[in-house]
């Protein structure tokens, strides 16, 4: 007769834990890396290696002395910090802020509220807007892309096409005169990275390849994402029906900047956004509209970043609100 194991419940087991979905997030992030080393170089490489090896460092000096729990930066989770914040930077920033930035990434971002699964904001976002808020010349100095350059300080830099066509519009000039002027890359060069921008977001196809591998994975679902994206085409549609000349069109809104990083590998992350799936398409829609509101009437050609942060903030009422179900509860007619 064999032994009977009691437990408590739940009863149902499967085989994924944090280190598996952790490294998997940063098998999805390959496709992008690659192309941003394609892109930018040899400095997209050295501010990788930097703000991965910081990060890593940060939080075991962190959970070693300062907490004094076990280590766990083997669960990948700083290293998905690292590559986010390297995904979220210009290639030329300088070594001392990216770890500058790594530092408060964790430090603020992460460990300060007990680590991974505590922590209300997305830490890569945290040390983001820090370095944007701190050193705002040497976080919007965009070096074009160079394919295969050895450049690290030294490469030309422009503005991103989201700056280009806010500010041109900004002095009184159309949206299809802008377009027209050779100002802006070609949707299809947008499409698949050759333009100037942070490393990890310029190219879709990238990330989109790496957004399917993390949905036939389970890794994500597609609440957040198909609300964010419908949200976002919908209002910058709605405006740019209403005057093209003055709003751009919901693609160009989609490929440029940090639209498609943010949707499917920061709004996604499953420990700042909601637990349930009517909580995930409200916050989505949440970051969608933000985002372009920030982008069209706000002071920043960008939004995404502070859009998730904000949407972060409220996550806890929206969790409050949509409630799941609990076990053996009986819906209401």
């Amino acid at each position: 007769m064999g032994l009977l194991k009691v437990s408590g419940s739940p009863h149902v087991y499967g085989d994924d834990n944090v280190k598996k979905i952790m490294w998997g997030v940063v098998y999805a992030m390959l496709p992008a890396l690659v192309v941003s080393f394609y892109f930018f170089g040899l400095g997209a490489i050295k501010v990788t290696l930097v703000a991965v090896a910081s990060c890593i460092f940060f939080e075991y000096l962190i959970q070693r002395f300062l907490i004094k729990g076990k280590p766990t930066i083997s669960d990948g989770s700083a290293v998905i910090t690292g590559i986010l914040l390297t995904f979220n930077v210009p290639s030329s920033l300088p070594i001392w802020m990216v770890i500058v930035g790594s530092l408060v990434a964790i430090g603020m971002g992460k460990m300060s509220f007990g680590g991974l699964g505590k922590n209300p904001f997305n830490p890569a976002l945290v040390g983001r807007v820090f370095l944007l808020i701190s050193f705002p010349v040497e976080m919007t100095n965009w070096p074009k892309p160079q394919p295969f350059s050895t450049a690290i300080t030294d490469a030309v830099t422009g503005p991103t096409p989201l700056a280009v066509v806010k500010d041109g519009v900004a002095q009184g000039r159309s949206v299809s005169e802008i377009l027209a002027s050779g100002d802006v890359p070609r949707y299809v060069d947008m499409l698949f990275g050759n333009m100037g921008g942070s490393i990890g977001e310029i190219s879709a196809i990238a990330i989109l390849i790496g957004a399917l591998y993390m949905l036939v994975k389970k890794i994500i679902t597609w609440h957040i994402p198909a609300a964010y994206i419908g949200s976002a085409v919908i209002f910058s549609g709605a405006l740019w029906l209403y005057n093209p000349e003055i709003y751009i069109d919901p693609l160009f809104h989609l490929i440029t900047g940090g639209m498609m990083l943010g949707v499917f590998f920061m709004a996604t992350d499953m420990v700042t956004s909601p637990m349930s799936p009517k909580g995930q398409i409200v916050f989505g829609v949440g970051c969608g509209i933000l985002t372009i509101v920030i982008r069209v009437f706000g002071a920043y050609p960008e939004g995404v970043s502070f859009a998730i942060l904000l949407m972060n903030a409220v996550v806890p009422l929206i969790n409050k609100a949509f409630k799941p179900e609990r076990f053996g509860e009986t819906i209401k007619a």
